[in-house]
């Protein structure tokens, strides 16, 4: 579902959006109420000001009581002491809240990110997924801070000074207020059109997000085949498109804001003539109330104003939100159902039928059955997209299978917590992926039970520790992004570590010597061959020379097993991987 669909779609749901999101607001509601009294003393203030200079030009200048002018200065001080003050708390704790709520809403959405299935990933750009856990969250915060508290604070002093104004002359409010119904509709239309605008803004920031963040991950490939051009045009486009949807915006607030100033300087302009010819004929005793309504017109019109930039702050929160509440709604999550806990791994593994598809009915696994003895090594071989990578993604259940059973230690995987079945399945994986981080922490993963110890012994174990020594800090060196610092080899070893500082009982590795030279190649095959020692074992190579001491060879085209048996029994059949070898060593004299 596009962006502008799930806008157009979440606009009709406005008040059920909002609701939804005041269930975050609820661990602080003392907090909460606490704004909304401080909210309904500023309104009660608002008049006050305009109040004590019409009793001080009306009622004590015209006598001299310099006592009670005195006194009303003093009272002026007073008021404007305790609007600061509230003003002040108001904006203060209207941002605390907001801020304490995204925060919450924050790590809430990147819990459920977490467990999302990888199918969810495989379908949603990432630079979606970073619009809504950053920009689309920082939204919300404006919603508490500039949107609902702010626009229920001006509605309030409208109000509280409507009344005063009727108190006083309601002839003289009505002749004030006739532009009114004048200003409320061009109030109505601007609302409307930069609401358009702001969802046009929102579906264009995800899109700069997505572009930039998919062309900086693969500037590798923009520069090798020259493409620097091509993309540098496509993000023009993007960009123009971003520009013209705050162009919109800023094109109706210059529109709106000038003919707002001219309603309220027409409101004025009435008050004048019919106040000025009501002091001429008599009907208007009090000059001095000419001058309170000046006050009180300017302080009734410059909220009204902003209430529709408040509502457009509120619709971009709900906008937002729903965006928000759409992906925490979402079921796409590896059910977490198992009731066992994996303890005491022999490390038996069974598939029964196993059929699976990424999406739909395009199988790219069928029918798959096989059984794996504990502490054996098993190898997959077989033509790209032939599935190999796909058995060991349902070993790990980060996909679920359509048909069949998988079994581990004779139980289904299923029946296992997912954080004791993965915790027992070390993976090493051909694309390894580091953090910007030290390479403590890409081998620990923050996990703070892991010593520095255990991880010596793990890259003494795979032979890393000597060029982890020689580098600057060692085990502090930082990798860099995705780990450009070290070797294609170096970051091998690192996973190799990472995986076995955990002791799992199983191992799967996937390519995991395809991306490098032969000499590091016999280095990390040697790492290997220390890892699947004792453990159960899952191979998946291209090179047939890593494999050929595996206990059980298994040969998959088009998500099917075609042969099964030792390097020297499917040599024999002069088969499939018979095939496959003859094709790799064909160049070998």
């Amino acid at each position: 579902m596009s962006e502008n669909k799930d806008t157009k779609k979440g606009n009709k749901f406005d008040w059920q959006i909002l609701k939804r999101l005041f269930k975050f607001i609820k661990p602080y509601r003392l907090h909460f109420y606490g704004l909304c009294l401080i909210t309904l003393f500023t309104a009660i203030m608002a008049p006050a000001l305009p109040l004590l200079i019409q009793r001080s030009i009306g009622e004590y200048l015209p006598v001299r009581n310099l006592e009670m002018l005195s006194l009303m200065f003093v009272l002026m001080i007073a008021t404007l002491v305790i609007q600061a003050f509230l003003q002040f708390a108001n904006t203060y704790l209207s941002g605390w809240l907001g801020q304490s709520v995204i925060r919450d809403i924050r790590i809430q959405l990147y819990q459920h990110i977490m467990k999302l299935r990888l199918k969810f990933f495989d379908r949603t750009p990432v630079g979606r997924l970073v619009t809504r856990n950053i920009s689309d969250i920082e939204t919300l915060a404006e919603v508490f801070s500039q949107g609902l508290a702010a626009l229920v604070s001006e509605i309030l002093q409208v109000v509280a000074i409507l009344v005063a104004m009727f108190i006083i002359s309601w002839k003289l409010t009505l002749v004030s207020l006739s532009v009114l119904p004048f200003l409320l509709i061009s109030t109505y239309i601007f609302k409307e059109k930069v609401k358009g605008s702001f969802d046009a803004v929102r579906t264009a920031v995800a899109s700069l997000n997505t572009f930039v963040q998919e062309r900086v991950t693969g500037m590798f490939i923009v520069q090798i085949f020259n493409a620097e051009k091509r993309e540098l045009e496509k993000f023009v486009d993007i960009n123009n498109d971003h520009r013209q949807a705050n162009l919109k915006s800023v094109k109706y607030y210059s529109i709106y804001f000038p003919v707002a100033e001219v309603l309220g300087a027409i409101g004025t302009g009435l008050i004048v003539w019919y106040g000025g010819r009501g002091i001429l004929e008599g009907f208007i005793a009090d000059e001095s109330i000419l001058i309170t309504y000046f006050l009180f017109l300017n302080m009734f019109f410059r909220p009204i104003r902003l209430i529709a930039d408040r509502f457009n702050t509120l619709q971009m929160g709900i906008v937002s939100t729903d965006r928000i509440i759409k992906l925490l709604d979402s079921t796409d999550h590896m059910p977490d159902d198992g009731e066992v806990d994996l303890e005491e791994v022999k490390g038996e593994i069974k598939f029964e039928n196993v059929w699976f598809a990424y999406d739909g009915d395009e199988y790219v696994l069928k029918d798959i059955s096989l059984y794996v003895k504990p502490g054996e090594t098993v190898a997959f071989v077989g033509a790209t997209g032939a599935g190999k990578s796909s058995v060991i993604n349902l070993l790990n259940r980060y996909y679920e299978i359509q048909k069949g059973t998988i079994e581990l230690d004779g139980k289904n995987i299923n029946d296992y917590t997912l954080t004791s079945l993965r915790e027992n399945i070390g993976v090493v994986l051909q694309d390894v992926f580091l953090f910007s981080e030290s390479i403590r922490q890409n081998i620990s993963l923050g996990n703070l039970e892991i010593t520095d110890e255990q991880i010596w012994e793990a890259a003494d174990r795979v032979g890393a520790r000597k060029f982890i020594e020689r580098l600057p800090g060692g085990l502090d060196y930082n990798v860099q992004e995705r780990g450009v610092s070290l070797s294609v080899g170096q970051r091998q070893l690192i996973s190799f570590v990472r995986a076995m500082v955990y002791d799992p009982k199983i191992m799967v590795l996937d390519e995991a010597t395809s991306s490098v030279d032969t000499e590091t190649e016999l280095l990390i095959q040697n790492a290997i061959d220390k890892m699947l020692k004792g453990r159960t074992s899952v191979v998946i190579a291209h090179r047939l020379s890593t494999i050929q001491k595996a206990d059980k060879i298994i040969v998959l085209d088009k998500g099917e097993i075609k042969e099964m048996g030792t390097h020297s029994e499917l040599m024999n059949l002069e088969g499939f991987y018979w095939q496959l070898h003859q094709m790799q060593y064909k160049n070998v004299s």
